[in-house]
Order: structure tokens, then C-alpha cells, then sequence
């Protein structure tokens, strides 16, 4: 099954000050701000949705199609997304742009400055799915994740004209999108990706209720936090997946994309959508106990220990000739 993994590519620049903002914010000078913190140290991680899910795809052997746009200072990437059994030959390098960036401050209090900057993510809209599926033999999943939203509602149209089943997962670009779009980019879809609050946020904007929505998709994909997920589809009973027990909890950033990974590589094994779930918490649990989206180390005799001990070995044993 070969599945184009749409998305954000970008580096986040993360700073941390040792002191307090609010110790630097003069009350009557708050309308003239000019301040510059010197920052103990600096990370610099890779991330975006789009490489983030492709990234977990790839760990899992599942062989992803990474779309999107990048700077030319794309090589370093190019060659770790590479190196880990990412496709990123149809990545768009910008002539122009830098990669789009995410740069925060956080200080002793955990309050954060940050700025992003968008860079070559607006060019995601000049990128021809056809040209992707003809490079690849035909494309059997499109996942439409959070992008340029001019780019995400021209992959989705792309996707009903060509007949190719898509995914949509609106995730951050929701807050700026309004209803008619919303309602673009989730009709027909094959799934349809949320957390809790954005369902309620995509029945608020759209003007549907839960049902309405669920008629116009295949199935829908809510996770639920540290209760797992649950799965909806017409006509059947609800499926719900726990979440594996975790040995620490130690960074919550790129949970949900690696949620995505682990089951849209269920869907490329061809294992139900119960085991399918199961895969991505398990994936999504490795990612919560590391520091940063793409740090996280994918064993598999250790997987597959904990995949049993959360799930059994009924479920293991499906899985597991699938793990490279």
C-alpha cells in the first residue's frame, strides 16, 4: 500500500532563559518593547507534521511518501529523513525560501516567546499530486496534513478528481480555518484525524453534528489523551484502544503525529483498524518518553515486549512479521 504522507516540514530552534519575562516587562512601557534575553542554551530539532508522521512510517518500515516544500537548506534533513526509510524525492525545494522554522524562548516560569516562520511551507500548494503518484506507481492514501492551507485544500480537490482516497487531519491550521473550509477539506474523506477538542471545534465551525460529520467520512479517528483512541465509522460499534503503560512522561510534543504514523502503517500492513490503533499508541507512547518528535529509538524486540504486554500475543503475533 503506498501512502503520500502530506505535511509541514520544518526545525524548531528551542532557547531556554533562566529568569523570569515578566521581571523584564515595564508596565508603563509595554507599548515600546525592545528586549533581548540571553539564553543558557539552544536545541535545534527536527520536525513539521508532515516528516514527523513520515518519520515513525519510516522507523516502522512502511516505506512513506513524504510531500511538502523546503528551503535548500533541506540537505541535512533530507539525508536523516532518507537514512530512515523515508521517500523524499517529491519534496519541493524552494529557490527562495528557507525551510519553515519554529523559534521559542521559554523562561523559569515556563512562559514561551516564540515566532514561525512559514518559508518554503507556502510553496506546498505548487505540488501536483499526479506527478507523485506517476514517480510511484499510483498512490492508494493521500494524508492531508497540517500545511500551507492553500496547499491542503488543493491536494484534497486533487484527491476527489483523481479518485484517490485521501485523509484529512487538519490539527494546528484548524484555528485559522473557517467552516466552508473545514467542510472542504473533510467531505469524503477516507479518515478524518482529530483530538478531542478539535472534534468539538470542527462541529462548532462546520454547523455539523457528530453524526453528520461521520456520514461524510469513512471513519473517524479521535484521540482521546491518556485514554487512547477511538474509531467511528457508520453502521458499526465504535472501536476504543488503550494506551500502552509509559516509564516516564517526559515530552508530549509529536505524540499525535506519531499516533498517525504507527496506524496509517497498520493500513500499509493490512492489519485491522483495532491493531492498527494499537500500533500507533504503542509508537505514540516510545515518542512521550523521549525529548523532541524524531529522537526516539525503534527496537524491535523491545516494541514488540511492550506492544505484548499492553495488548497481547494474539496481537503481537500480527504485527510482528510486518517490524523490519
Amino acid at each position: 500500500m503506498r501512502i503520500a504522507v502530506s505535511g509541514s516540514i520544518a526545525t524548531d530552534h528551542l532557547m531556554t532563559f533562566p529568569g523570569r519575562f515578566a521581571d523584564q516587562l515595564v508596565a508603563d512601557q509595554l507599548h515600546t518593547v525592545s528586549l533581548s534575553f540571553l539564553v543558557d542554551n539552544l536545541d535545534v530539532r527536527r520536525g513539521g507534521v508532515g516528516a514527523n508522521i513520515a518519520f515513525g512510517m519510516g522507523q516502522l518500515g512502511s516505506s512513506p511518501i513524504l510531500v511538502g516544500a523546503a528551503g535548500s537548506d533541506f540537505d541535512e534533513y533530507r539525508a536523516w529523513l532518507d537514512r530512515h526509510g523515508v521517500d523524499t524525492e517529491s519534496v519541493r525545494i524552494s529557490e527562495v525560501l528557507h525551510t519553515a522554522r519554529f523559534v521559542c524562548t521559554t523562561d523559569a516560569d515556563h512562559n514561551q516567546i516564540g515566532s514561525f516562520y512559514t518559508g518554503a511551507m507556502s510553496e506546498a500548494r505548487l505540488i501536483e499530486l499526479k506527478k507523485v503518484a506517476d514517480r510511484v506507481g499510483g498512490l492508494d492514501l493521500v494524508l492531508i496534513g497540517a500545511d500551507d492551507p492553500e496547499g491542503m485544500l488543493r491536494h484534497t480537490e486533487e484527491c476527489r478528481t483523481r479518485s484517490i482516497p485521501f485523509a484529512a487531519d487538519f490539527s494546528q491550521q484548524i484555528a485559522r480555518m473557517d467552516g466552508d473550509e473545514i467542510r472542504l477539506l473533510l467531505d469524503g474523506a477516507t479518515f478524518l484525524f482529530s483530538n478531542e477538542y478539535e472534534k468539538g471545534l470542527i462541529e462548532s465551525k462546520t454547523g455539523w453534528s457528530d453524526a453528520e460529520i461521520l456520514s461524510r467520512v469513512g471513519h473517524r479517528v479521535t484521540t482521546l489523551g491518556a485514554r487512547g483512541v477511538r474509531i467511528e465509522a457508520v453502521g458499526a460499534d465504535p472501536i476504543e484502544v488503550g494506551v500502552p503503560e509509559e516509564t516516564a512522561k517526559v515530552d508530549p510534543t509529536g505524540v499525535g503525529d506519531a499516533f498517525r504514523a504507527g496506524f496509517l502503517s497498520g493500513l500499509a500492513w493490512g492489519v485491522g483498524h483495532e491493531r492498527a490503533a494499537q500500533v500507533g499508541c504503542m509508537l505514540a507512547t516510545l515518542v512521550i518518553e523521549t525529548k523532541g518528535t524524531q529522537e526516539y529509538q525503534l527496537r524491535r524486540s523491545h516494541f514488540l515486549d511492550r506492544f505484548t504486554k499492553a495488548y497481547g500475543h494474539d496481537a503481537a503475533a500480527e504485527v510482528q512479521g510486518h517490524l523490519v
